[in-house]
């Protein structure tokens, strides 16, 4: 069995760990039901020790009306019946912490549950309103014009005249976080997490708690925003960190901001750990582009002494293969459209070197469940579809289910072994992707994922290095003698002078050059 890259005496495991992102719903069906569970991780656990994770990091698997996919939260003390019990959770936590994997939980403080006891007592007009953002309207429009998320208005009106307000869908209600409560509620909710083993916790839409309580119509360019980035945001964070530093954990914040110092201002070292790296997840296969992400990324990422994060994929985005495979290989939520032509051979080519690409740069690595598969995003008929991003669209944008399917674990099993009939529909050719038909293929993506973690730490913890190299081609070396060289131009390169090919996402030429889309680590 595969070891982690890194030993758990480490304090620091987080700065340079290769962390796995687990959507429950999709990974591995335990009790056939057509739902993953967490007997389906568990029983998983020796294939993510094989591949050499040191972290898992799952998405909510709290009790939910699955509005959202799990990010509409009624209460965050337990497990969904749908996915086990809290006792499960607390025996998987501890049986991947044996196999030296750690275990990175996700909260959703920006909003709950339209079903949380909160919001249903709010309902019945008691003082819990005073919990959540609730206003009358302008005659008939809402309290102003912020707009969701997912599209449409932000506020929603109930019968008794009174709106409230939601950044996401209506069954997601945001919480007031000027409210003591909320506070230690909150608080609460950690310490209760960070008692039965969890490492650290993943923050979503961590730049979005704060609202300005006079709730102003949106300006564009008026600083600062009224619900974006407010600067209450970062006492809170402050009094996260002396929780998370008093049982030993982590925080990763999803924090999308261009604006680079304030980005910075969240990973002080008395806030947050880490922060996602967007740019670099929705940056185009092109060098110029990507070597810009990079670049700006460690040099945001310096002043506070934050590792930086490399993600190519998550359960939000269209898969790597997918993307890398069409005309604008960039991401962004506006530009997806239904039917938008791909060349999967050609994505893989690109999303295999991109693997080892990023695999090399100083920081933490985050996989998305099934990159290491090479799985494409799957067409979802239209009325199987349950992204709220669709339905919100008025059913233009074909949502984030395509990256959401059940994951194919063997090629001859109904339902490419994943359990019980799905509940998501995998496309036909799935079993052609299952992990143990790859396991058995040495040239297979996973078995390039499983190699590229396990040679990692050739690389150390130094810093990043460019070095000359044709125009098209990036080529870097770090201080422990190891070499990333990714061609992205027509030709094929020369490779810069070396003592070992350690690993390469794709063949040689017959001269020894590295051909397009092609990326290789040497021992220099």
């Amino acid at each position: 069995m595969g070891q982690p890259t890194h030993a758990l005496t480490q304090a620091d495991w987080w700065r340079s760990a290769v962390i796995y992102q687990v959507y429950v719903r999709s990974f591995a069906d335990g009790d056939g039901d057509g739902t993953g569970d967490l007997a389906g991780v568990r029983a998983r656990l020796p294939y993510l020790a094989e591949l050499g994770v040191d972290a898992l990091w799952f998405n909510p698997w709290y009790p939910s009306p699955m509005k959202d996919g799990g990010y509409d939260v009624a209460d965050y003390r337990a497990v969904d019946p749908a996915f086990g019990t809290l006792a499960e959770a607390e025996k998987l936590i501890a049986e991947a912490r044996e196999l030296g994997i750690r275990t990175i939980v996700d909260i959703v403080p920006n909003h709950v549950s339209d079903q949380h006891p909160w919001f249903q007592a709010a309902l019945e007009g008691g003082p819990e309103r005073e919990l959540f953002h609730f206003r009358a309207g302008r005659g008939e429009l809402p309290p102003n014009d912020w707009r969701s998320q997912f599209g449409g208005p932000a506020w929603t009106r109930l019968p008794d005249g009174d709106w409230y307000l939601h950044l996401f869908a209506p069954e997601q209600p945001d919480l007031n976080w000027a409210h003591p409560a909320v506070r230690q509620e909150h608080e609460d909710i950690l310490r209760f997490w960070f008692e039965r083993g969890v490492a650290g916790v993943r923050i979503d839409s961590a730049a979005l708690l704060v609202k300005d309580s006079r709730l102003p119509d949106f300006v564009e360019g008026r600083d600062p925003h009224p619900y974006v980035d407010r600067d209450e945001l970062h006492d809170i964070y402050r009094s996260w960190r002396r929780i998370a530093d008093e049982h030993g954990g982590i925080f990763v914040g999803e924090v999308w901001l261009p604006d680079t110092e304030r980005f910075t201002r969240y990973l002080r070292p008395d806030e947050l750990h880490t922060a996602f790296n967007f740019s670099f997840l929705s940056c185009p296969w092109d060098p110029g582009r990507l070597r810009t992400s990079i670049d700006e990324t460690l040099a945001e990422h310096a002043p506070v002494g934050a590792p930086a994060t490399w993600v190519l994929c998550n359960h939000d985005v269209t898969r790597t293969v997918t993307r890398y495979g069409r005309a604008d290989t960039a991401f962004a939520f506006a530009t997806k459209a239904f039917g938008t032509p791909t060349d999967l051979e050609l994505g893989t080519r690109r999303a295999r070197a991109a693997a080892l690409l990023s695999l090399a740069l100083p920081g933490a690595v985050y996989v998305y469940q099934g990159e290491e598969l090479g799985l494409p995003e799957a067409d979802i008929p239209r009325d199987r579809i349950e992204d709220p991003m669709h339905f919100r669209s008025g059913g233009t944008d074909p949502g984030r289910d395509g990256c959401r399917v059940p994951l194919p674990w063997a090629a001859e099993a109904p339902h490419a072994g994943f359990g019980g009939e799905p509940w998501l529909p995998q496309p036909a050719d799935w079993p052609a992707y299952a992990a143990g038909r790859q396991e058995q293929d040495p040239a297979s993506m996973l078995s390039l994922y499983r190699r590229a973690i396990r040679l990692r730490p050739v690389f150390g913890d130094g810093p990043l290095t460019w070095l000359p190299a044709p125009e098209g081609v990036l080529a870097f070396s770090r201080a422990d003698g190891a070499t990333c060289v990714v061609n992205l131009a027509d030709p094929p390169a020369d490779l810069p002078a070396h003592t070992e090919l350690l690993l390469g996402s794709g063949p040689l030429d017959d001269q020894g050059r590295l051909p397009k889309d092609t990326a290789v680590w040497l021992r220099s």
